[in-house]
Order: structure tokens, then C-alpha cells, then sequence
């Protein structure tokens, strides 16, 4: 496990175990499927306020995911192209500083994964409770029109 930055903003995850975070994003998951579903016994006010709270967090999350995703690509990339290079040049010499930090680029490679991941369930949570909200409204107006 690394220390590494927390370029993205995202607290609690710079130095907790890839293995933990994956079990945090399944719980994250089961979590989601479980408000997805109570969502169709809710109250439209109760609805819409879970509607709204969640756009406002995976709104949240996107914009510190994105940006950083940009900058890890491309970083990623480039030490990558770096380590291919010095590899087709067939130094046998092992360069240990080069290791590590292509080890500590994987790692943060593999924690924005796992962020990014968490980042999609926020939109399924928002996109699920949003079209269960529309289904409401929609059974709303079919049946003020069967009354009317």
C-alpha cells in the first residue's frame, strides 16, 4: 500500500488497501441496489429530494475525477512509453527507482479506477431514482386524466 497524493480529492482513500477499497465499492453497489429499490415505496417529496442529492454529489465527484483523470492518463502513458523504451534498448542494468515509480503509478492507476467506479454508481443511484421519479410523474398525469 502507498501513500500517495490524493490528487482527487477523495478522502479516506490515499492510504487504505486497493483490497478495501474494492470491498467499500461492493458495499457502495449493494447500498445503491437497495435505495434503488426502496425508491419505488417512497413518497414523490422523499423522491425528488433524493433525486436532487444525489445529482449534487455525483455532479461533485465528476468534476474532481475528471481532471485528474486527464492528467493520470497521460502520465500514465508517458512512463509507460518511458519504461518500454529503456526496456527495447535491452538494458540488463535494473533500475530500481524506475520500478518504483512505475509501481506507484500503477497503484494510483488502480485507486482512480476504483474512485471512478464509485463516481458511476453515483450516476446509476442518480439516473435509477431520477426515472423512478418520472414514472411517478407520468402515473400522476395518466391518472388525473382517467379522473378528468
Amino acid at each position: 500500500m502507498l501513500n500517495v497524493p490524493d490528487r482527487y480529492g477523495i478522502e479516506g482513500t490515499k492510504t487504505m488497501a486497493l483490497s478495501d477499497q474494492l470491498t467499500n465499492l461492493a458495499a457502495r453497489a449493494k447500498e445503491l441496489e437497495d435505495r434503488a429499490a426502496a425508491a419505488k415505496t417512497k413518497k414523490k417529496s422523499d423522491l425528488e429530494q433524493d433525486v436532487k442529492s444525489t445529482r449534487v454529489s455525483a455532479e461533485g465527484r465528476k468534476e474532481k475525477l475528471s481532471s485528474w483523470w486527464d492528467k493520470a492518463q497521460r502520465d500514465w502513458n508517458d512512463q509507460m512509453a518511458s519504461i518500454r523504451r529503456e526496456f527495447d534498448k535491452g538494458r540488463n542494468e535494473h533500475d530500481l527507482k524506475k520500478a518504483q515509480r512505475a509501481a506507484e503509478s500503477a497503484n494510483e492507476d488502480a485507486e482512480f479506477a476504483i474512485e471512478f467506479a464509485y463516481a458511476a454508481l453515483e450516476e446509476a443511484e442518480y439516473a435509477v431514482l431520477d426515472a423512478e421519479l418520472a414514472q411517478m410523474d407520468a402515473d400522476e398525469i395518466a391518472d388525473d386524466e382517467r379522473a378528468g
